[in-house]
């Protein structure tokens, strides 16, 4: 199942920053996902079908309508009624994959790692449009961008991957808060969620670029375990196809509950799915 996919937003130019080259880049790719730079200063996109991050982890109103989203989606494409559990665990992962890729996308393919308070976010799910606010990015020494606005150099490639873990914990943190009563899960499994929404935008992505391998030997240094808040590492691991191929596969550190909609239908990474199905459903043949 992707839980990810939306509707192709129409072409507009963005505002010229060190991170456009790399949110250009993501919609090339993944037309789906568009994201829209503010000035420095600004206040992200709000109005009709736009969700500001910060109102959402008020919960309230927004957070309510937020969810009846995916509550009628789940009943139009599954005919069924979800558990509110269900429909809160959609709606997380529907929110934290993309904008997980705001920080890791410019981190990825330039080395630059903005910070994304809630405050300074907002999402038009319709369209799959990000709006984005970036007073802050970090980069390593001598990159051309490091004299700009907002810049702070650090020391080398593990402190910009600190960069990437407290970037997206900043912005996590009162969002996950906020669905915590809603998705009944503690502490560990929220963040295994978000451990997952890193690792597999990441991953997704990577594939896209046609840099796969890279992606996964990154997301493994940026999450390679014992890394808090995050509850795991990124966890890859091979499997040996039925003609001695290597497939790739994870175990998710969190369960998207699409089995209690679909039984016969979990995810390959879900930890519900055995190898010997993985190995089944990887291989090129199948």
């Amino acid at each position: 199942m992707t839980l990810h996919a939306v509707a192709p937003a129409p072409s507009e130019p963005s505002l010229a920053s060190p991170l456009t080259a790399a949110y250009a880049r993501l919609t090339e790719v993944f037309p789906a996902l568009r994201v829209r730079e503010v000035p420095r200063g600004g206040t992200p996109a709000s109005g009709a079908g736009w969700v500001r991050a910060a109102r959402l982890a008020e919960g309230g109103a927004t957070f309510e309508n937020f969810l009846s989203w995916d509550a009628e989606q789940a009943r139009r494409d599954y005919g069924q009624e979800p558990r509110p559990d269900v429909v809160a665990s959609f709606a997380l992962h529907r929110y934290a994959w993309p904008v997980c890729l705001l920080v890791t996308m410019p981190w990825f393919l330039h080395r630059r790692v903005p910070r994304i308070p809630v405050e300074a976010v907002s999402f038009q799910r319709t369209l799959g449009e990000l709006s984005v606010r970036i007073e802050e990015f970090a980069c390593l020494p001598g990159d051309p961008a490091a004299h700009e606005p907002g810049a702070r150099v650090v020391a080398d490639e593990e402190a910009l991957r600190a960069e990437v873990r407290a970037a997206v914990a900043e912005h996590l943190t009162p969002v996950l808060e906020a669905f915590r009563s809603r998705v009944r899960r503690g502490s560990r499994a929220l963040w295994g969620m978000a451990t997952d929404e890193i690792t597999e935008g990441l991953w997704y992505l990577g594939h896209l670029l046609g840099e796969e391998e890279r992606a996964m030997r990154e997301a493994g240094a940026l999450l390679p375990g014992g890394t808090t808040p995050y509850a795991q590492g990124a966890g890859f691991r091979r499997l040996t196809g039925k003609k001695g191929e290597l497939l790739t596969t994870r175990d998710r550190a969190s369960c998207c509950l699409y089995y209690t909609l679909r039984p016969e239908d979990t995810c390959v990474t879900c930890p519900r799915t055995c190898d010997a199905e993985r190995v089944a459903r990887l291989s090129p043949d199948r």
